[in-house]
């Protein structure tokens, strides 16, 4: 049996913010480079970092590889940035 669905207003982005192409996708935009971690693999250590992303909260930020995020985002790792 289904339930009804209670919405949660916290979460509605105003669409203005948003900027929707026609074909109703948006481009995600890193904001802030949040931590920094190195895995050991067997052969190599993979080193990543933690990326809050415009209009999503603190909670939904994701693991990236630190290499390309360096490579598409370099403004990200400049002065002033997480660096080691």
């Amino acid at each position: 049996m289904l339930k009804k669905c209670i919405g949660d207003p916290s979460l509605i982005l105003p669409t203005e913010s948003v900027k929707i192409k026609d074909n109703l996708s948006y481009e995600e935009v890193p904001v802030q480079i949040l931590d920094r971690q190195v895995r050991r693999l067997r052969t190599k250590d993979m080193a990543s970092v933690k990326v809050l992303w415009r209009n999503q909260l603190v909670e939904e930020a994701t693991w990236e590889a630190e290499e390309d995020m360096k490579k598409r985002y370099p403004h990200l790792f400049e002065s002033g940035g997480n660096a080691d």
